[in-house]
């Protein structure tokens, strides 16, 4: 690429070298995108042009009352923020603006000033500590911060270490001084930046991972790829949609889902800042949502509780973030007549990459690689594995990995392919059937165990909630497996119920599978987008 928008050159300068890029296969007709292309452009000012100007985008609860805003006002504040972006915070194009934010409208109207003003977004779950949001300033030298109000504590906390942080404005907060004061004195019109195609957008850092954190690194392109492919081919939405869910915007999952694929397709979506299975519910039946996204513990959670509640209006739902247990899925399947369309995808990746129609769903398997994308299961030497033999998955498409300045992008991107991380089988028709993160497997007197395996098989049994499955050292095994489960109320997690559990699992799955030692506690640890985090539970098999 010889043009560039970025006067501050900051993550082009530390993208991976040529040869650790991923290979970019652009070869659908709706991929083929102009040389230049500004995301906030594509989203929401084409959108207004088109006429949904006046129809809602972006529904909400304020002060326990129903709210929506427009297409066109959504624009009208964007374009303000994005002048405050510029003249006030004297930021460039290719400035990083960190993001802080629960998902609501104002959070929404940064992320498209940020892009309009042709900025980089660092968007960040609101309970990041001010150790975790140092390191993500640090690494992606982030110059400007927009906070919500709320969250001030961490914000100033880290904003006194991170020396590159030169000003941070609060939003949601009437005070003088504030976003909104200053928006209030901005005309409402703004020329978008015209950034390259490939010009960075976003930096995402992943979730769930221990250690220093990986920011990923995403092109304008990537973000209207990532409408043009999951939501054309499987979900399939249409302007008269309503989305919902629980990811948050700061993640790509929710980024997706409830902002950018309802807008791609002049739909609207709600946005609540904190969701129990239970308010998940009441918001489908109060704003007739058509369309849920969240994780698969909040479907299993969902089920038993759906028949106290109107969910006429929903019509497709959408699982990812981790592995979609089949019996979840059956679950919530009985409860509502809604099969789930699973998604694999990452951070890495943007969105989802591995997914399946309604229509189209195979019992245990993610699904298959959906168009814009070839996957396949390659074995320790980089040779395509035969049907049916575990690997590891690798994929490449339209979007791919580009960590910003780290030394792991070669172990993530090997020979053109992005290398997940999971361990998947593939059958002779493209289904692909998840068996563990490649760090996850068990392997137990020689033989190698899925943990998400044995956690199918537990959520299988009529007592259990949630479970989490990882190895423990044993000094005669090598490692067994250990499962820690939380009970449905009323039941008693004692010797007899840890039987009970074993002898189910040996009826289900391949018996040396079982776990040999079960620990009963009153939760898991998840991360704030859901996930179960099974390093947690590694150390505490550990001890």
């Amino acid at each position: 690429m010889t043009y560039t928008a970025h006067v501050d050159t900051f993550a082009r300068d530390n993208l991976p070298p040529v040869e650790q890029m991923p290979e970019t296969v652009l070869d659908l007709p709706e991929l083929r995108y102009p040389a230049r292309m500004n995301c906030a452009t594509e989203l929401l000012d084409r959108m207004v042009a088109a006429g949904h100007g006046d129809r809602p985008v972006i529904h909400a609860m304020i002060a326990g009352k129903k709210y929506f805003c427009t297409y066109r006002q959504l624009q009208v504040r964007a374009n303000q923020i994005a002048r405050v972006l510029r003249e006030d915070l004297k930021l460039v194009p290719g400035s990083r603006v960190l993001l802080r934010g629960p998902n609501n409208p104002m959070m929404a109207a940064c992320w498209f000033g940020a892009m309009k003003a042709g900025c980089i977004t660092v968007a960040t779950m609101p309970l990041l500590r001010a150790k975790e949001l140092k390191q993500i300033v640090d690494k992606a030298q982030c110059t400007a911060a927009l906070c919500d109000v709320r969250l001030d504590e961490e914000m100033k906390l880290a904003a006194a270490q991170c020396p590159s942080l030169a000003r941070v404005l609060y939003f949601n907060d009437g005070r003088p001084g504030s976003l909104e004061a200053r928006l209030e004195r901005k005309p409402p019109e703004f020329e978008n930046v015209d950034t390259a195609a490939e010009d960075v957008a976003l930096i995402a850092f992943t979730s769930g991972t221990t250690g220093q954190p990986k920011g990923c690194m995403h092109y304008h392109r990537d973000v209207v790829a990532m409408c043009d492919l999951f939501p054309r081919s499987c979900l399939k939405p249409a302007a008269g949609d309503v989305f919902c869910g629980t990811p948050p915007i700061a993640f790509t999952f929710g980024l997706g889902g409830m902002l950018c694929f309802p807008m791609r397709v002049g739909a609207s979506t709600v946005l609540i800042e904190r969701l129990t299975p239970e308010l998940l519910l009441q918001t489908i039946q109060d704003f007739r949502a058509t369309i849920c996204f969240t994780a698969p513990t909040f479907f299993r959670q969902m089920a038993p509780l759906a028949k106290n509640y109107d969910l006429a209006s929903l019509k497709k739902c959408v699982s990812a973030g981790e592995a979609l247990p089949d019996p979840t899925r059956q679950l919530f399947k009985s409860a509502t007549g809604i099969e789930i369309i699973d998604g694999l995808g990452s951070t890495e990746m943007i969105h989802i990459f591995i997914s399946h129609t309604p229509e189209r769903v195979r019992r245990g398997a993610t699904g298959y690689a959906i168009p814009g994308y070839t996957a396949t299961v390659l074995d320790e030497e980089g040779r395509p594995c035969p049907p049916g033999v575990v690997g590891r998955l690798a994929v490449k498409g339209a979007t791919g990995c580009k960590y910003l300045a780290d030394d792991r992008q070669a172990a993530y991107v090997q020979n053109g392919w992005n290398v997940t991380g999971d361990a998947y089988s593939m059958d002779a028709d493209g289904y692909f059937f998840y068996q563990a993160r490649t760090d996850d497997m068990i392997i137990s007197a020689g033989y190698n165990i899925a943990g998400p395996e044995v956690e199918a098989a537990l959520l299988g049994h009529e007592a259990v909630a949630e479970c989490g499955v990882v190895g423990a050292p044993d000094e005669e095994r090598g490692m067994i497996v250990k499962a820690y489960v939380v009970l449905k109320p009323g039941r008693r997690g004692d010797g007899a119920m840890a039987k009970a559990l074993q002898d189910h699992v040996k009826s289900s799955i391949a018996p040396y599978k079982y776990p040999r030692a079960i620990d009963f506690v009153a939760s898991l640890p998840r991360t704030e987008t859901g996930k179960l985090q099974r390093f947690k539970l590694r150390e505490l098999a550990a001890k």
